[in-house]
């Protein structure tokens, strides 16, 4: 059954969010529109909550690789290509708002963005955010990926980068994936060390932040950078 077989009523997803918004839809019915197709046996709303079941959650789904979304049963190529175009256009206009938008000067902003980056890996990743004298992003890079324990951020590198940026200020963030949110000992040496670097160079350290699926820790709330 697909999205075109619902009766025809004021249920149909496509007809209710143009009469009543988006906003009404759950996550299933406004998925089924992205999918337009459901499975033998399974529409497009029932297809769209059992995607959201088997990847935990719209984070997990839309941030799924492209080879996990291929081995899915009532994915092919083209519902792939689809989910993952909507997750990098949601990244992109986020980054557009952070860039033409407000300063990065208060810790809310930048978590939310370092999280939707973030925290779905499975493995650890660590970006560095350039941003401009006004704070507003210039670039997300990522300067490090390791295994699911650790990953090699060496200082000199990272101010390199900085430089290369014209950066005024600059933000760490990486994630947990074990979902500790705790820093290490290591995670607070590198900010010290860090800091003391960019410092030589006139290039501000801001803030590190540690990111475990959809939250973020700020060390600079902590007073720890």
């Amino acid at each position: 059954m697909d999205i075109h077989r619902t009766p025809e009523n004021n249920e149909r997803p496509r007809e209710r969010l143009l009469a009543y918004g988006a906003q009404t839809l759950t996550s299933a019915e406004l998925l089924a529109i992205i999918l337009r197709t459901g499975i033998k046996g399974c529409d497009a709303v029932r297809l769209g909550n059992r995607l959201i079941n088997q990847f935990s959650g719209l984070r997990g789904l839309l941030s799924a690789s492209a080879a996990a979304l291929m081995a899915t049963n009532g994915l092919g190529k083209a519902k792939t290509c689809e989910l993952l175009a909507i997750n990098e256009l949601a990244r992109r206009a986020m980054a557009e708002e952070l860039e033409h938008g407000i300063p990065l000067n208060q810790p809310q902003h930048v978590k939310t963005y370092c999280a939707a980056l973030l925290g779905h890996l499975k493995v650890e990743h660590c970006v560095a955010l350039h941003l401009d004298s006004q704070l507003r992003l210039i670039s997300t890079e990522e300067i490090a990926k390791g295994t699911l324990s650790q990953a090699s951020v060496y200082p000199r590198e990272v101010v390199k980068s900085a430089l290369g940026h014209h950066a005024s200020a600059l933000i760490l963030a990486h994630n947990h994936p074990s979902g500790v949110a705790e820093p290490s000992q290591a995670d607070l040496a590198l900010t010290r060390h860090l800091k003391q670097a960019l410092s030589m160079v006139d290039i501000r350290l801001l803030d590190h932040l540690i990111v475990t699926g959809g939250h973020a820790v700020s060390l600079a709330e902590r007073g720890q950078v």
